[in-house]
């Protein structure tokens, strides 16, 4: 394949032609090694320094660092290359075929996002032959979409350094100074089977649960009667309970009884603080019921997010976009490049509510005004 870098809907024409799912469950999921070629290929024929960098425990994932310029500093331009599982059946088009119909592009990945490579590449094609006093960094991470493997892994690392940060997630280009966290959590009870007729012959799971349920009602309620915060449309912390699992007939004593929930905390509450006062309100229902109860973590979580609403960054983009900085319950891979240091939004072309959605796309009328504000961020923060 050659690594000329075409234009940009030839870009998006095969990035989105490059599955590259995500997902918890084996069967979905999908290397992200396709998209990464892509991209290094394009940025080393433009000049940038390109590292792919495997994901350690990962097979067959890749991050990728590439960097225009040399010096303290700089911007990074970031997106994630993965997409969610989709239902081919239920789009009108083919997701992995780029569709142009009613001044839209359509298919899989493009507003979440990998429309977003496209668009940095060609506002980073004005600046080849200036130099730059701060680096431009395109930076492409792998599995956002289920455990954040790539951001973490580059956490960990602490690289890349830079002092600002875009993350171009779907906002309709309004920056985002502040997000939710994201836990996905499980309680799983074993009592012990047996005949209906006699209860004393075993340890209902299910009468646990009930106690079990009413514990994190309580919990969500004394959360959202603690912890509050304005700037966001739902106010408090969310306690999503998701799917309940459990027993075999209804003349068997349940033996067995699995739930999973979500919680969405706000900055400035601790995943790991929340899960320890989940386990210790639920201990004592083990003695009381005679079962055992195992709280699990389904992925690590996704921490709060949190940048000053006037920080150098924010300003400048609620400038240039003529958008006040906002705040959103989704999660994204941001507090992973705040911890890197580095002055962070989200700010991206395309729409959230497109997202994850049969018939994604990304419209016309978001490119070239996208394309123009990213040139003027690198003109102010590397030139």
């Amino acid at each position: 394949m050659s690594k000329k870098c075409p234009d940009l809907v030839t870009m998006l024409s095969q990035l989105i032609a490059s599955p590259s799912v995500s997902c918890t469950q084996a069967d979905w999921d999908q290397s992200n090694l396709p998209v990464i070629e892509l991209l290094e290929g394009w940025l080393s024929h433009l000049g940038f320094d390109t590292e792919v960098i495997p994901v350690e425990g990962h097979p067959g994932k890749a991050n990728l660092i590439a960097t225009l310029g040399k010096g303290p500093g700089g911007l990074v331009l970031s997106g994630h290359t993965d997409t969610v599982p989709f239902n081919a059946e239920r789009w009108q088009s083919d997701p992995l075929t780029l569709t142009e119909k009613d001044n839209r592009f359509y298919g899989l990945g493009t507003c979440d996002m990998k429309g977003f490579f496209p668009i940095a590449i060609e506002a980073a094609k004005k600046f080849l032959d200036q130099p730059l006093k701060q680096p431009l960094i395109i930076l492409a991470t792998a599995d956002e979409e289920s455990s954040m493997s790539g951001a973490r892994a580059l956490a960990s690392t602490g690289k890349p350094t830079a002092r600002y940060a875009v993350i171009g997630e779907p906002t309709g280009m309004k920056p985002i100074y502040m997000h939710k966290g994201m836990m996905m959590e499980s309680v799983r009870i074993e009592g012990k089977a047996g005949h209906s007729s006699d209860p004393s012959l075993g340890a209902n799971a299910l009468d646990a649960m009930h106690s079990v349920l009413s514990e994190l009602i309580s919990f969500r309620n004394e959360m959202k009667r603690d912890h509050q915060n304005s700037a966001f449309k739902i106010a408090e912390p969310t306690l999503n309970l998701g799917c309940i699992h459990g027993g075999d007939n209804p003349n068997r004593i349940c033996g067995h009884c699995e739930l999973e929930y979500d919680l969405r905390p706000l900055p400035g509450m601790s995943l790991d603080n929340l899960r320890e006062d989940v386990s210790r309100r639920l201990a004592p229902f083990a003695d009381q019921f005679g079962v055992a109860i195992t709280t699990k973590s389904l992925f690590p979580g996704i921490p709060s997010f949190a940048n000053q609403r006037d920080s150098e960054l924010v300003r400048t983009a609620e400038k240039l976009t003529g958008f006040q900085a906002e705040s959103v319950a989704f999660g994204t891979e941001a507090p992973f490049l705040q911890d890197l240091g580095m002055d962070t939004i989200v700010m991206g072309p395309g729409s959230i509510d497109q997202a994850h959605q049969p018939d994604e796309y990304l419209a016309f009328d978001q490119i070239k005004p996208t394309v123009a504000i990213l040139e003027k961020m690198i003109t102010q923060y590397c030139l």
